[in-house]
């Protein structure tokens, strides 16, 4: 009996890679060219399938566009505008221009890498969203840097990406509180799903912990970062037996839910209960009280994001994952807490 030779590497027909892969012959040759019109699912099946069978996907030669990808799930809140502004900044300095994306989905990234790549992209920035493996391979094939602001997860291995200081934030706000004498202090936290909610909740139950309180957990309330979140919270805290004289909320949306309940139990801020927000919104300084809050800086978060896009692109060295610094902004929400903690508020709208 008479054995075949194995293939030559490299010289497997693309239609035997095509039939593997499940796709046509046109589209292995797009893969195999690193052309840009294949969607990132099936260019990482089309790649596999190449290199099984011993081709070796040809490296695209990078091309300067003059424009940066931003995607956003919304540009109705000020936090998200705050950062667009701030990657508008830096595109306008590096001579980008900046192309916006709206996207509600706030999970699946596809469509919006598919049509920048298509398109052609010098980088591309994503708000929140972690884009998959196979979208992020589909840039680093395209050799489009890619950056991640505020990752609503962790950052895999490799990625670019820009977030504030939201552990050292939650523990700010949380000692202030404890300086101020509070021993019952509440939190209503952001979404539990996302790793900046997570970091404000370990601050928060640090800083309780270095000042000798231990956390109660029946004064943590999941929220969602939303007021709805803070209005229910906060409802919830105050109809406690033993209710917080302060509150920690994840959000200034948070906090402005907070404030609308307490004011609707007949008790005052600070003067019953203190409430601390975070992200140093335009409104926190124009609410009555006034907010304390951590400031986040969101309009540099966007500027550094657009910054790694410049550096990766150029080769001018850049850091892999940036942490840029909250401060705590002292204002009106904020006192000692009231001599006599009365009971709890039961009455509600």
């Amino acid at each position: 009996m008479t054995t075949q030779p194995p293939a030559t590497p490299g010289r497997t027909p693309l239609a035997v890679v095509a039939a593997a892969a499940g796709v046509s012959v046109p589209t292995v040759s797009k893969v195999l060219n690193s052309r840009p019109d294949v969607s990132p699912g099936t260019r990482a099946r089309v790649r596999a399938a190449l290199e099984a069978h011993g081709h070796e996907v040809r490296r695209p030669v990078s091309r300067a566009t003059g424009l940066v990808d931003i995607r956003v799930v919304s540009l109705e809140s000020t936090w998200s505008e705050a950062v667009v502004r701030g990657a508008a900044e830096s595109a306008r300095r590096h001579g980008y221009d900046l192309v916006i994306t709206v996207d509600p989905d706030p999970d699946d990234c596809g469509a919006w890498v598919g049509h920048a790549l298509e398109r052609g992209t010098d980088g591309a920035v994503s708000v929140v969203t972690v884009p998959d493996e196979s979208e992020r391979l589909a840039f680093a094939d395209a050799l489009v840097p890619v950056v991640v602001v505020d990752p609503r997860v962790r950052p895999p291995e490799g990625l670019l990406s820009v977030g504030a200081t939201n552990w050292q934030g939650g523990l700010d706000a949380t000692a202030h509180l404890v300086a101020l004498g509070h021993r019952r202090i509440a939190t209503i936290t952001g979404d539990d799903a996302q790793a900046n909610a997570l970091a404000r909740l370990a601050g928060y139950r640090t800083a309780l912990i270095q000042a000798g309180i231990a956390p109660d957990d029946t004064l943590v309330r999941s929220g969602d970062f939303a007021v709805d979140a803070g209005y229910e919270g906060a409802w919830h805290l105050l109809s406690l037996d033993d209710r917080p004289t302060a509150i920690v909320a994840s959000s200034d949306d948070t906090a402005l839910g907070a404030l609308r309940a307490v004011r609707e139990a007949g008790l005052r801020v600070p003067d019953d209960v203190s409430l601390v927000g975070f992200d140093d919104l335009p409104i926190a300084a124009w609410l009555d009280p006034a907010l304390t809050t951590v400031h986040q800086p969101l309009v540099e978060m966007g500027a550094a994001a657009v910054d790694l896009v410049h550096r990766a692109r150029s080769g001018t060295g850049h850091t892999l994952r940036a942490e840029l610094a909250t401060t705590l902004v002292e204002r009106a929400s904020t006192a000692p807490p009231p001599e006599i903690v009365r009971g709890p508020v039961h009455a509600r709208p």
